[in-house]
């Protein structure tokens, strides 16, 4: 299975940055469809950004022209840069991973970083 370690989160003040990182392990990195999660206490987990095995990525509204999210192939990881934070992107951040078979689709977490915006 695919291990993920996440690091990067902290405090940051309104209109700062952050870079948030997840190490993948095995040597399948490269055929993984990765992408970052967030969620408030008592919500729902919803879709930050994701990028394919092709490198082709999608935002959500709330972070497009904010946030961008990539990968580097040679170390395993996915990084998502955060610029011009608002106290709304508080929230526990999570990464997944996602590898495709022929006939099943397999599903991996990260333990998550808190990300705090506050002034």
């Amino acid at each position: 299975q695919v291990q993920l370690v996440e690091s990067g989160g902290g405090l940051v003040q309104p209109g700062g940055s952050l870079r948030l990182s997840c190490a993948a392990s095995g040597s399948m990195f490269d055929m993984l469809a990765m992408a970052w999660y967030r969620q408030v206490p008592g919500k729902q987990r919803d879709l930050v950004a994701d990028i394919t095995s092709s490198g082709s990525t999608n935002y959500a509204d709330s972070v497009k022209g904010r946030f961008t999210i990539s990968r580097d192939n040679g170390k395993n990881t996915v990084y998502l840069q955060m610029d011009s934070l608002k106290p709304e992107d508080t929230a526990d951040y999570y990464c997944k991973a996602e590898l495709s078979t022929r006939s099943i689709r397999y599903h991996f977490w990260g333990q998550g970083t808190q990300v705090t915006v506050s002034s």
